[in-house]
């Protein structure tokens, strides 16, 4: 049996060879494979970087940012009114609070008073002028009169028809005319130096009197607290009968048609980003779904870190280096603002196409007009000059042509 089994151990040998014969070829074959999907999974990459990854800059630190417009009173008030709550559209102009107007009240109508007794008392000014002038006029009269007699007299009493006693009375008369008239020439320049290159609306009295009436009315108009901007109303924490302090924030008007995006890129990203590079932006609000365009508005003039609460202090032992993030702007597009808003603080993912590269990095000309602006306040000095006017004229009918000219 071992001579058996030592004779049919050479027979077995040769056949176990034969299969592995073929695997130095297979492995050959899946090496020039893997080596091909290597190289076209490169080429691949190459053309994806060349054709746009160098071209694009992404980044989901991105989230809305809009105006958050503060209603603060300027004076101080009761809540007696509320007129709008959280998620309320207001538009510009609308009241949002009133306040108790009971003392407000009473100061504009004391500074209406004050301002007609004002105009009244400008008006005897003038008066006061043309009597002088008429006081100074007879004065004249009395002294030419004084003259003629006193010449008279000493023509008389050159010939000895009248005593020398009687030509000193004329003397005497015509020295305390000429006296009169002097007093009433000085008369007439102090009462004239008080109305002097003035009307009663620009005399000084009148227009201190005019601008007391003016801040009354202002006070009193500021009991009511009016939207400036058209938005939704947010942050509302003020409460009826609560007694307010100027400056306390009451509620927020956030205008939803002027939120913009703040990308916060990484510093590495923006050696080619340029101001009016196109962007593409999806909102986590909508999803992929819809997607906004918008236009690179402007690079911050500083890192997030710079502007920080507590800004890092880089001096010390144990000092790391990371990279920063540099706040980017990006101005949306109003007509797909307006199809699918978006509030202030949602997320949002950011891709800015690079390949414009004629756009400045930082703004090259000042702002040719007012970012923000609103009309709602011009109303109320309107108003208050058109009362001012009113009591001018009511109180300056009869003055004559002196208090007019």
């Amino acid at each position: 049996m071992a001579t058996a089994s030592a004779t049919h151990a050479p027979d077995k040998a040769p056949q176990s060879d034969t299969p592995n014969a073929g695997n130095p070829r297979k492995r050959k074959v899946l090496l020039f494979l893997l080596l091909l999907v290597v190289i076209l999974g490169g080429l691949g990459v190459w053309g994806w970087y060349e054709l746009y990854g160098r071209w694009n800059e992404s980044t989901d630190d991105a989230y809305v940012n809009g105006n958050v417009v503060e209603i603060t009173p300027l004076v101080t008030g009761t809540v007696t009114s509320i007129g709008a709550d959280d998620g309320d559209l207001v538009h510009a102009g609308q009241v949002l609070l009133e306040f108790d107007p009971a003392d407000a009240k009473v100061n504009l109508q004391s500074a209406q008073a004050n301002l007609a007794k004002a105009v009244r008392q400008v008006r005897g000014l003038y008066s006061n002028v043309d009597g002088a002038k008429a006081q100074l006029l007879s004065r004249q009269t009395d002294l030419k009169k004084a003259q003629d007699n006193y010449d008279r007299r000493r023509t008389l009493a050159a010939g000895g028809a009248i005593s020398q006693e009687e030509l000193s009375h004329a003397r005497d008369d015509l020295n305390a005319a000429q006296a009169a008239v002097a007093n009433a020439q000085q008369a007439l320049k102090s009462n004239t130096a008080l109305v002097d290159d003035t009307t009663v609306a620009t005399h000084p009295e009148v227009m201190a009197a005019a601008a007391q009436l003016r801040q009354a009315y202002l006070a009193n108009a500021r009991t009511t607290l009016i939207a400036p901007v058209t938005g939704y109303v947010a942050k509302r924490t003020v409460q009826l009968g609560q007694r307010i302090q100027p400056g306390t924030a009451t509620m927020a008007v956030i205008p939803l048609d002027q939120v913009w995006i703040d990308a916060n890129f990484k510093e590495t990203q923006l050696s080619k980003m340029r101001i009016g590079q196109p962007v593409d932006i999806t909102a986590d609000l909508y999803g992929s779904d819809v997607k906004f365009r918008g236009t690179v508005d402007s690079l911050g003039a500083g890192t997030g870190s710079a502007f920080a609460l507590l800004p890092a202090q880089n001096a010390t032992g144990n000092w790391i280096k990371i990279v920063q993030r540099v706040p980017v702007r990006i101005h949306l597009n109003p007509d797909e603002l307006s199809q699918h808003p978006l509030r202030i603080g949602l997320s949002t993912v950011v891709d800015v196409n690079l390949h414009d590269q004629s756009g400045p990095v930082l703004a090259q000309q000042p702002p040719q007009k007012a970012s923000f602006s609103t009309q709602v306040y011009d109303r109320q000095l309107g108003e208050a000059d058109e009362m001012i006017s009113r009591l001018i004229h009511d109180n300056s009918v009869g003055a004559g042509n002196t208090a007019q000219r």
